[in-house]
């Protein structure tokens, strides 16, 4: 079909061609802190989800390879119906809307973070990716720089001086350095509760995968227990990160050589790496992008950010620069 100017018009003209019903309409489903949306219809007593991924800002040829590779592992991704890759439209199975961040509680804890880890464990040992893109050196240090640029300076005002940039660099060497110590395996980059759904069959449903590495074992472990948006007492988590560990010797990934207190070092800077990185985000998302959806988010980030580094003492000073820049400020209020 010849494409239509209006986009709006396009998703819903495209939609009841594909499903050969001119009367159904779309409802908004989600949206994430891309360009990409996605909205939800329903034909034939089933429900569907179409995703609208602009082609000139977000290319949807990297879901569906990546999906695909999900699909083959056995893993639970959106089973694709239709696609226009030169519009940016897709007709995928509609997973529900029952996101683990809804759904988690102290009851069911362990059994659906088990369902996850069963997931991300088949991701590490029957997903190939080798020929992904690297999570390499280059893109550690572009993540972690991120955060003295939209927190400290665009957020904070404050420009660090030479002696300050000395700190955040050690820092960031130790950090980096944990990461590429580890074992490589496929990493979905967002493995968090907002991306994952609670399904009847094979749970969890896996979404937003598209942005797949090549990188650290842990960095998807640590995005699932060291949520940004739903936090558990530290014990529980390390005892969850445990229990992990033993399932990758199980699987043969890791050898004993790796014991409780080495794996947990890489769990934790790996998690710091990441939540440097989104407290830098998550600010850029609203000075720059104009979305203030993750602010009210970022005080968590935050108090992972001081209470990992604060616990290694080589990561003291980088704890204790950020806090003397904080000093009590509310974290979701914006800077004029």
């Amino acid at each position: 079909m010849p494409p239509i100017p209006d986009r709006v018009a396009a998703r819903l003209a495209w939609t009841r061609q594909v499903l050969d019903d001119a009367s159904l309409t779309l409802q908004p489903a989600s949206a994430d802190a891309s360009f990409r949306s996605y909205w939800r219809t329903a034909h034939g007593g089933q429900s569907w989800i179409v995703m609208d991924s602009p082609p000139q800002r977000e290319d949807p040829r990297p879901w569906l390879a990546i999906g695909a590779r999900l699909a083959a592992a056995g893993l639970h991704v959106p089973a694709v119906q239709a696609h226009d890759l030169q519009q940016g439209f897709l007709l995928i199975e509609d997973l529900g809307s029952r996101l683990y961040l809804a759904e988690l509680n102290g009851a069911n804890a362990d059994r659906l973070y088990g369902d996850a880890m069963d997931a991300l464990l088949a991701m590490q040992t029957r997903v190939p990716s080798d020929d992904l893109p690297p999570f390499d050196h280059a893109v550690l240090v572009s993540g972690l720089e991120v955060m003295p640029e939209w927190f400290l300076q665009r957020h904070l005002g404050h420009a660090p001086a030479c002696g300050e940039w000395d700190v955040l660099e050690a820092a960031f060497g130790v950090i980096v350095r944990n990461a590429l110590a580890q074992p490589r395996r496929f990493v979905h980059r967002d493995f968090h509760s907002r991306n994952l759904l609670v399904v009847d069959e094979n749970n969890p449903g896996i979404i937003d995968f598209q942005g797949a590495l090549h990188g650290p074992l842990t960095y998807d472990l640590a995005s699932l227990l060291r949520d940004a948006y739903i936090a558990w007492p530290r014990e529980r988590v390390e005892g969850w990160v445990e229990s992990y560990r033993r399932r990758l010797l199980g699987a043969g990934v890791i050898d004993a050589s790796v014991d409780a207190a080495h794996f947990l070092r890489w769990f934790d800077l790996t998690g710091l790496h990441r939540h440097v990185r989104v407290l830098g985000q998550f600010y850029r998302l609203w000075y720059r992008d104009g979305k203030p959806g993750y602010l009210r988010d970022v005080p968590q980030v935050y108090r992972y950010v001081i209470e990992v580094a604060g616990s290694y003492p080589e990561l003291a000073d980088f704890a204790a620069l950020l806090e003397r820049h904080v000093q009590g400020r509310d974290l979701t209020q914006v800077a004029a």
